[in-house]
């Protein structure tokens, strides 16, 4: 992998907490942190289109993200996304041809003591290195084609369609 172009458009990965009742906001990406902590061998950037919670995002903010994916010059694209409107989002996608684009989250912030951050961005960092051109969300140690999967919200984890 050349270079990575990473978007980050918010979501729990990057929600910080405030207090016992859940107050929280949409804090700096963390993703850029943990790539440079775990020292990987690629250059990447890190480029922030919003700070919201998927569940707020519209059709305007879909077509942002497919606008800057589509004018990128990466081959390589990771997109940091709200894990409730990322399948839908990863829709808007699928027309973008000549990349590898990798949607990915958490289900718990970075900034919890059990989160599964740092592991969702390793998982699709090394997914997008042997992935076809398409679209794909990587959760849980999963690959999953975009048009193929849904989230499992009662069990908290993506599962393949059907």
């Amino acid at each position: 992998m050349k270079k990575l172009q990473i978007f980050t458009t918010g979501g729990t990965v990057d929600k910080v907490y405030f207090d016992a009742l859940s107050e929280y906001q949409i804090g700096d990406p963390v993703v850029g942190s943990v790539l440079t902590r775990m020292n990987v061998g690629f250059e990447f950037c890190v480029d922030e289109l919003m700070r919201l919670d998927s569940l707020d995002m519209t059709d305007v903010h879909r077509q942002t993200i497919q606008q800057r994916v589509s004018d990128s010059d990466a081959e390589y694209i990771l997109i940091m996304h709200g894990t409730d409107g990322m399948v839908e989002t990863a829709g808007w996608l699928g027309d973008i041809t000549n990349k590898k684009i990798i949607f990915t989250g958490a289900m718990q912030p970075a900034a919890f003591a059990e989160t599964d951050a740092v592991f969702n961005i390793g998982c699709a960092v090394g997914a997008l290195q042997v992935v076809e051109d398409g679209v794909y969300i990587v959760m849980s140690g999963q690959v999953f084609v975009a048009d193929q999967v849904v989230k499992n919200r009662a069990e908290h984890r993506f599962e393949t369609v059907g």
